[in-house]
Parts: C-alpha cells; structure tokens; sequence
C-alpha cells in the first residue's frame, strides 16, 4: 500500500477496492434501501451501482459529496509530506480544521458543503432508507456532523475502503 494523498483525485475501484465495494452490497442486499446519493467520482459511482443493481432505485450523484480538495498535495506520498513539512503534517493530523493544503480547501469548508448535502437529503427523504457513498475523509466529516466518533484519523484511509455504517437520521444530531 503506498499510502498516497487521494482527496478528490477520480479513480476507478482497484480490483480490491471492486471486491470491498460487492461484499459491502452483499451486506446490504436485504436492507430497504429507497435511495442511493453518492460523490461524483468513479469509485462511488461504481460502488453506488452495486449497491443498486438488484433493487429499482435511483443513483444521485451530489457534486457536494465529493472529496477534500488536497490541492498541490494531491497524489503525493503521505510519507513525503511528513518528512518535507513535519510541522504542517502534524498540525493537520491534530487539528485538520487549522491546514489548508496548497490550493485546496479547508477541513471547515468542507464540512459545510458537506452538511448542506445532508440537509438536502433530509429534506427530501424524511422517512425510508437512503445510502451515502463517500470517501474518507468525507465520511469522517459526515460521521463528525451526525454526532457519530470524528476521531478516526483520516490519513489512513487506505485501511477504512469498504466499509459501512447505519446511522438512523431521526435520532442523529442536527447537520
């Protein structure tokens, strides 16, 4: 694993990322799952089609899931930035809010796109199962604004791929 800096770089499911993406709609197969909102990107585009192949549901792709915006930092070695800036580096695992990566966005931003994207689901789904389908970091992001555990650090990425996580909107904290 080469623990590279993705954020909003549009790659396809690797062969791994593909198994993780079907066993997660196997998971899932049974669940009522009404709709599907997923970021624009191949992945979660190809993950969302999983996820609704054997239902009649609809895909909606929100502009406003899309991953963090690295910037400059974008498909660099996590590693390389460690070692070139340790001082940014361990600000941004500490306190992610506080960097904002060369010509990309901030964390704050982030979150606020994010949580109009939730308020928008919401609204038109008060009642019924929606699925997500995000990236790390924007899945701690979603997880942090639900009320849910943001502590899960994010840089590790790569370790977090195809996993799920049921979190009933009616009870979740307001976006």
């Amino acid at each position: 694993m080469q623990r590279r800096i993705q954020g909003n770089l549009d790659l396809p499911l690797s062969e791994e990322g593909w198994n993780q993406a079907e066993r997660a709609a196997r998971e899932l197969a049974e669940e009522p799952i009404d709709h599907v909102y997923a970021a624009p990107c191949s992945s979660s585009q190809e993950t969302a089609g999983l996820l609704a192949r054997d239902r009649r549901i609809r895909i909606t792709a929100l502009e406003t899931l899309r991953n963090l915006d690295y910037g400059l930092w974008h498909g660099k070695l996590i590693d390389d930035v460690k070692r070139q800036q340790p001082r940014v580096f361990r600000l941004w695992q500490e306190s992610p809010q506080a960097v904002c990566p060369p010509e990309g966005e901030t964390w704050t931003h982030a979150r606020e796109r994010v949580s109009r994207a939730l308020q928008r689901v919401r609204r038109r789904h008060r009642d019924g199962v929606v699925a997500l389908v995000v990236s790390e970091p924007i899945a701690t992001v979603i997880r942090s604004l639900l009320g849910r555990d943001p502590s899960s650090d994010f840089l590790k990425a790569d370790e977090q791929c195809g996993r799920w996580e049921w979190i009933d909107l009616r009870t979740a904290e307001a976006v």
